[in-house]
């Protein structure tokens, strides 16, 4: 064999090996990348169609941090067999952080260090958002579905996915429990209010029925309740019950009271201060005289919802303006130990007219938003998740469970088994724990898809929901008005709600109407001065915006 032979052989050789130890490193590297994706390392690149589910190309282990911006969220994950079943078949777990005590201190603690958990889901109105949004916290969901998922445009709606289009193009965040207009066109027959007022069936019925919707009526109703009850099982009965108080006020004595007197968001396609409008002034001062009559408990300016809810499981209130839903784990305790003593909802505050209540029904916005972290454990594996959690498949696993233990195909249809059905209507917070499904885990719930798998309605929450029936109306174009974040209109906005928060306190404790007068003028004053102005102007254009892109929707 001649010298160059050799050589060439030689070189050929090398090349061999070269080419095959690339491959055994290639191939340990991919592996390594799998086993370190709870470490901080994205899962590699694998190019899929909108068609393919992501998140079934991975499901080895991983846990993500994921932060709930609501202190009342008290389940775990992995302790049910939804949520076991969850992560079983896609490989992820969730450790949830909740905040103890005040949400927004732990939240802005978080986004002062710069470093927020994996997942973080609040409400659609908090001011965060864009705060995390201007500081580069957190990803483009758009873009990490161009990168890793593009099924997360499958199982997104676009319709949702232009609502919460940023200034930049980017999406940041994406809805749950949200209704676009072809969701109202489809589904809106359906709909209901989470709305209502509320009285406790038999004081009310003892009193006989009691006419509550003008401020005489309702104020009789009241003090005749503390008259004729006085207690309830050795503790005082507190004739009307609200939404806590926060630093920026109280949904029951905002949008709440002013949905029920009707008072319109808008005239001839300008937006309408309604908290100026006689008919809410009215019934301010109505609670004011309840509280100077001594039915306003010192309870309902102080306790927050873990307080309340222990007081709706005893059955301590007369009357609540409040939401239907968020009490259905003390509704089922009330009616197990007696079906009279339940709340029921009923005609309460009315404006002067006795017009129908306007009653807020699913938005385009939703009830709360997901976003990811910039500093996500695993980028791949997170907008997979998600697009997993948004999708048909994800939504029905969360909803129904794991088929032949919470669910079954009964009479042709996917539903509960009559046990896990007879658990879930008699005893909520026990059915989270033992099943995990029907929205336990709620961060992604889309409620018009979940509809087909419900179970019919029964008491003591059947009759609260028809209640709001054919007084449920859209309101999307009045949604996500409020600037927010650090710009001009942003910081006056926060200044005019903590003044707000303060006001309403004052306002139900004055000590006679000259006294609510002087602090009305006074709270009117401030906000004019506080810029009031530059806020109406910044949600007039974001209204309009609004009404154009739900008339494009609809096209």
């Amino acid at each position: 064999m001649n010298h160059h032979l050799k050589r060439s052989l030689f070189l050929l050789i090398a090349l061999v090996m070269v080419v095959s130890t690339a491959a055994c490193s290639s191939g340990n590297s991919e592996k390594e990348k799998a086993a370190n994706s709870n470490k901080g390392e994205d899962t590699p690149i694998v190019k899929l169609t909108a068609d393919q589910p992501g998140w079934k190309e991975d499901i080895t282990p991983i846990t993500f941090d994921w932060y709930l911006n609501f202190s009342w969220f008290a389940n775990k994950w992995g302790v049910d067999p939804t949520s076991k079943f969850i992560t079983k078949k896609t490989g992820v777990d969730i450790n949830f952080i909740v905040p103890a005590g005040n949400e927004n201190e732990k939240l802005n603690t978080l986004i002062a260090s710069g470093n927020l958990p994996d997942f973080i889901t609040l409400d659609k109105g908090e001011a965060s958002i864009q705060k995390m949004i201007d500081g580069e916290l957190v990803l483009p969901l758009n873009e990490l579905a161009d990168e890793y998922d593009p099924y997360f445009f499958t199982s997104s709606d676009a319709a949702k996915l232009s609502w919460y289009t940023q200034p930049d193009g980017n999406v940041y965040a994406y809805p749950n429990a949200s209704s676009s207009p072809k969701d109202y066109a489809q589904y809106g027959d359906t709909y209901v209010s989470n709305q209502v007022f509320l009285v406790r069936k038999d004081m009310y019925e003892a009193l006989g029925k009691p006419d509550m919707r003008t401020p005489d009526g309702f104020l009789k109703a009241l003090q005749s309740a503390k008259e004729k009850f006085g207690t309830v099982n050795g503790q005082p009965l507190i004739p009307l019950g609200l939404h806590e108080f926060t630093e920026n006020g109280n949904y029951s004595l905002e949008g709440y009271i002013q949905n029920l007197l009707a008072i319109p968001k808008a005239k001839d396609g300008q937006l309408y201060d309604r908290s100026t409008d006689p008919e809410y002034v009215t019934w301010l001062k109505t609670l004011r005289q309840a509280n100077q009559d001594g039915l306003l408990s010192k309870d309902i300016f102080i306790d927050k919802r873990p307080q309340m809810e222990e007081k709706l499981a005893q059955g301590r209130y007369f009357a609540l303006i409040y939401q239907g839903k968020d009490m259905e784990a003390q509704l089922n305790t009330l009616f197990t130990n007696d079906p009279n003593s339940v709340y029921i909802a009923v005609d309460g505050p009315t404006n002067s007219n006795l017009d129908t209540p306007t009653l807020d029904g699913p938005g385009i916005s939703g009830w709360t938003v997901t976003l990811i972290s910039k500093n996500v454990k695993d980028k791949a594996r997170a907008i997979r998740f998600l697009s997993y959690l948004n999708s048909e498949e994800g939504n029905k696993d969360l909803f129904l469970g794991e088929k032949g233990f919470t669910y079954d195909t009964i009479d042709g249809k996917d539903q509960f088994k009559p046990e896990a059905l007879a658990l879930l209507n008699s005893d909520r917070s026990a059915f989270d724990k033992e099943y995990g499904a029907s929205h336990t885990f709620w961060m992604l719930m889309n409620t018009n898809m979940t509809d087909q798998w419900a179970p019919k309605r029964v008491e003591p929450y059947k009759s609260i929901e028809d209640w709001t029936r054919g007084k449920t109306v859209s309101a999307s174009e009045f949604e996500l008005l409020n600037p927010t974040g650090n710009s001009p209109e942003g910081i006056i906005n926060t200044k005019l709600g903590q003044l707000l928060g303060k006001t309403l306190p004052k306002l139900l404790m004055a000590q006679s109407d000259a006294e609510f007068d002087t602090l009305w003028d006074e709270y009117q004053d401030k906000r004019k001065k506080d810029g009031l102005d530059k806020v109406t102007a910044f949600q007039q254009a974001k209204y309009e915006q609004n009404v154009k892109k739900l008339e494009e929707f609809l096209k």
